[in-house]
């Protein structure tokens, strides 16, 4: 034990967490110490923000701001029509290790999604999801520490063993990197992720055994680090929670097309796929957004501009029960040089993302050939908001529990790059796809995927045990973070320290200064989120 630990609080982030999942763990007397801190001191429900997902929320939960502030609105940020994964230089707002450098707080931050490349502050920082697998981390030259230190650190798992030993050996590392740089630099902030609780339920979201496995891990790392420093406040909290998605696939630009704006085009010329990326740039290491299709690809490409596109032969497959077949051998970029893509360049409206949750209106003087007037903006958008309201599953039940302006939910500096049209699935029960099919319906693509109910829990001697959590929402946390620490919030921050904690005020703070944002351009970070259904 570090006797002389200094480390006031410490925010563990456990992606995906919610009662749905805890429950049972707890129930089963899986996870004691997590049980122990929900137990003793307060907890409940964390509502996410819109769209609950990875690299958005994380990046909103450290700035305690919304995306129209900070910037980030899913995994890929956009420039016209082309587009590169999000990394920290996206993020437009300081973090809270950055605000508690103005302080002279020092941090030590392990595994933060959207973290890569780091800027700089008093502390230490291992980046995680959207980082390289060996990312520049700050200080230069503290991940070689790490590993010399415990041996194997790796940002993603290890795809060559099992699922289970995967996942729970990068929640081990995450654990024993923290505890090294905590004795290290000796921080008052701690702030440790873990992803591993998020990317099984996108793999085998009814393997029971392995999300215990992987919940015991983290369970036996988080008792490890309270041992190892005995912080005086112990803050858990997820991005986002994760359920069944009991609903259908609704596959919006299919419906925008039937709709008459969306446009569409045959042969890969469209917006980079990621099919493309995965099966030819990325094993060469090329940069993500250009593209040069093979011989076979430009044969499919002149198949399908006259009508046989993948899509058909996919139908086609599918009733013979030859799909899944095909699917496992097929080259991914072949199948998307042959399918009917959006043309961006000639529709009035798209989906980009379905992250995104939203659409994009391919406004004049915005896109770079964008076709729809400025004076005609609010009435196609208006449209385009009346037609999705009035959308029902081939049950009769609605699509959308809200189709909004987006002004509904983003208000910032950088409300310019969200979607126009905010689309909300009802009851997060239904799968949200921006591919293209001859059917606007169909199965989920995936059986669980993110819901708007996460969690949080607090204790520790700065927590008013019996004040509660109230209704806690994701942008709460970083304020609470900082009056735990008596340093004062952000007076632009959009959520407000929980009633368990005694605020500190506000104070005003300028806005982060920098450059516009750097290239990914990684030749790994694409695939897994593809491997996770991020990417479609």
């Amino acid at each position: 034990m570090d006797d002389g630990s200094s480390l006031q609080t410490l925010l563990v982030g456990i992606d995906a967490a919610c009662d749905r999942v805890l429950a049972p763990l707890f129930e089963d007397n899986e996870i004691p110490t997590l049980e122990s801190i929900y137990r003793t001191g307060t907890s409940g429900t964390l509502e996410s923000q819109i769209p609950p997902w990875t690299a958005s929320a994380w990046p909103s939960l450290y700035t305690g701001m919304n995306p129209g502030k900070h910037g980030v609105y899913g995994f890929l940020s956009f420039e016209g029509y082309d587009w590169d994964v999000v990394n920290a230089t996206d993020v437009r707002e300081r973090a809270l290790w950055e605000l508690l450098d103005r302080h002279g707080v020092t941090s030590v931050v392990v595994n933060v999604p959207v973290t890569y490349p780091p800027r700089a502050f008093d502390g230490a920082l291992i980046p995680g999801y959207t980082a390289p697998e060996d990312p520049d981390c700050h200080p230069e030259g503290v991940l070689e520490d790490v590993r010399e230190a415990i041996g194997e650190y790796r940002v993603y798992p290890d795809d060559t063993a099992d699922l289970s030993t995967r996942y729970s050996d990068c929640v081990r590392m995450r654990g024993e990197a923290f505890r090294y740089l905590a004795d290290r630099y000796d921080p008052e902030f701690g702030f440790v992720e873990f992803q591993a609780t998020d990317s099984v339920f996108h793999k085998r979201p009814e393997d029971d055994a392995a999300i215990s496995a992987i919940y015991r891990e983290v369970d036996r790392q988080l008792h490890e680090i309270l041992e190892a420093h005995e912080p005086t406040n112990v803050i858990i909290a997820s991005d986002h929670g994760m359920g069944p998605y009991d609903g259908y696939e609704f596959r919006i630009n299919e419906h925008l097309r039937d709709a008459g704006f969306v446009e569409t085009e045959h042969g890969g010329t469209g917006m980079p796929t990621w099919a493309t990326v995965r099966d030819d740039n990325l094993k060469k290491g090329d940069d993500a957004t250009s593209y040069e299709p093979g011989v076979a690809e430009q044969a499919m490409a002149a198949v399908a501009g006259v009508g046989l596109t993948s899509q058909r032969l996919g139908a086609v497959l599918e009733r013979l029960r030859l799909d899944d077949l095909v699917a496992a051998y097929a080259p991914a970029g072949l199948v998307s040089a042959g399918a009917t893509q959006v043309d961006f360049r000639a529709s009035s409206a798209y989906v980009r993302s379905r992250i995104e949750l939203g659409v994009r209106l391919n406004l004049e003087g915005r896109e770079p050939d964008g076709v729809v007037p400025p004076e005609e903006y609010e009435d196609v958008r208006e449209r385009i908001i009346d037609a999705l309201r009035t959308v029902t599953t081939p049950d009769g039940e609605r699509v959308f529990e809200a189709v909004e302006r987006r002004e509904e939910y983003f208000h910032g500096p950088e409300s310019d790059h969200a979607v126009d049209i905010v689309t909300v699935p009802a009851d997060f029960e239904h799968f949200i796809s921006a591919t293209l099919r001859d059917e606007q319906f169909g199965p989920p693509s995936e059986l669980w995927n993110h819901k708007l109910e996460g969690t949080v829990a607090a204790s520790g001697d700065d927590i008013d045990h019996t004040a509660g959590v109230d209704d806690a929402h994701l942008f709460d946390i970083a304020p609470t973070v900082l009056s735990t620490l008596g340093v004062p919030v952000d007076e632009r921050m959009d959520g407000e320290t929980l009633p368990c904690v005694e605020s500190t005020g506000t104070r005003q703070y300028p806005r982060l200064e920098g450059d516009r944002s750097v290239d990914t351009a990684d030749e790994g970070v694409e695939k897994r989120l593809a491997d996770l259904g991020y990417l479609e």
